[in-house]
């Protein structure tokens, strides 16, 4: 039976400063660095024997597989496909500035295409199709517990890559995760149906933390 828990980083300095995340390379707050611990505690409870571990290239999900291998034993797999989406020009920018040129996607239509109006920024699609190449690599694995820690944004489609939804229907899905939630999915070795156990749990988290 293969286990996967999708971790999403904890609290990030882009979070309190109110700026755009995405590529833009934030690290953990001192908070996000406790939720980080809780995390990884959480995971050594839960993970017997062999565990791989793979995570976003950037700092802050970098740090946070960091704590999480160091409990487990295992070094983290960085994987850039793993990242947030990228926000172009509005990465590293005050959250109002994005807010003030964002163009949402239509009610109908090519929602994966969409163009939202900023320069540089990705495309659902785009994001989608790199996300959903990093799943197909990590279950190329028959390793029987695997961790991906990533970000909230790119935790919707880890989870539809896992249910094997196909990426031209994705335009509309959305799993929300707050900072330092896990998901874990699982797949049974006698009918292979994949599983979404816990959606974005949070109960392991310092008190305090839950609510941000």
């Amino acid at each position: 039976m293969r286990t996967v828990y999708v971790v999403t980083h904890p609290e990030a300095t882009h979070h309190v400063d109110r700026l755009v995340g995405g590529w833009f390379d934030s690290e953990l707050t001192a908070d996000g660095e406790r939720a980080a611990a809780a995390v990884a505690e959480s995971l050594r409870a839960k993970v017997p024997g062999e565990v791989e571990l793979y995570s976003s290239d950037l700092r802050r999900t970098a740090r946070t597989a960091e704590l999480i291998g160091e409990r487990l034993g295992v070094t983290p797999i960085l994987d850039p496909r793993l990242r947030e989406k990228s926000y172009g020009e509005a990465g590293g920018r005050p959250q109002a500035w994005l807010d003030g040129r964002f163009v949402p996607p239509p009610a109908v239509g090519d929602r994966l295409g969409h163009d939202e109006g900023i320069p540089g920024a990705e495309t659902k699609g785009a994001m989608a199709a790199r996300v959903y190449a990093a799943m197909e690599s990590i279950l190329e694995s028959r390793c029987e517990h695997q961790v991906v820690v990533t970000h909230g944004g790119a935790l919707t489609f880890v989870i539809a890559a896992w249910i094997r939804m196909p990426l031209e229907s994705a335009g509309y899905v959305d799993f929300r995760g707050s900072p330092g939630s896990v998901t874990v999915l699982r797949e049974d070795d006698y009918f292979h149906n994949r599983q979404v156990v816990t959606l974005a749990g949070i109960g392991h988290l310092p008190t305090g933390e839950t609510d941000r």
